[in-house]
């Protein structure tokens, strides 16, 4: 049975339930950029419950060049050591991030076959031979599939949030909050290792992420 789900994932062909939302919120949280309405798997857990608590951080402004949510993120994985990145460093960084899901996903059967969440967020939207294709470009744009890899395959944990204003649909509010969650394991110690410090990005509607501190 999970021999024919892979292969299908593979093919493009799966298909699985959606929803209009990973949420109760109103809000867009694209994997990638196109001009035709997003869907959600039922994968991962979920933060309903979060979306009503507001949280307070300082915005880390990230160059939106189609790299930014892999930008966000190893900024914020640097800063979590305390390393400071240049631009050329950070995208530099950021390449390889997506090279290493592009490895996984696209060029190991053994590798991808840990990572079926991924695969079914990725095959929601096109075939895997489409977003393997994609994802060579520098400019791809980078969101839930490969949050979902990367997390497990750096041990990171992230939290994504959105600003509060969106959120209210207001215009007003200075606050975040929290709308998905990847690798919530690594916030914890383990006999083999320590607790990670989560990565928190900021997700605005204008499909750009930036760092949130």
């Amino acid at each position: 049975m999970a021999e024919n789900i892979l292969q299908q994932l593979k093919q493009g062909t799966a298909k699985f339930e959606l929803v209009s939302s990973i949420s109760t919120t109103t809000f867009s949280f694209p994997s990638f950029h196109v001009n035709t309405p997003h869907f959600f798997a039922r994968i991962g857990p979920s933060l309903g419950g979060a979306m009503k608590k507001l949280e307070k951080y300082s915005v880390q402004k990230v160059t939106g060049d189609g790299r930014c949510m892999f930008r966000a993120l190893v900024k914020g994985m640097a800063m979590n050591k305390g390393l400071s990145l240049s631009s050329c460093q950070e995208r530099d960084d950021a390449d390889e991030l997506r090279m290493a899901v592009k490895e996984i996903i696209c060029e190991s059967d053994k590798e991808r076959r840990q990572y079926e969440e991924a695969l079914v967020a990725i095959t929601v939207d096109e075939s895997l031979k489409r977003y393997c294709q994609r994802i060579e470009r520098s400019d791809f744009w980078g969101g839930e599939s490969e949050l979902l890899v990367l997390s497990k395959l750096c041990h990171q944990p992230v939290i994504v949030y959105i600003p509060e204003n969106e959120h209210t649909n207001a215009g007003w509010g200075t606050g975040f909050i929290p709308i998905a969650e990847y690798g919530s394991e690594f916030s914890k110690a383990s006999k083999k290792s320590k607790p990670r410090k989560a990565v928190r990005l900021l997700y605005s509607g204008k499909n750009h992420y930036d760092l949130l501190v």
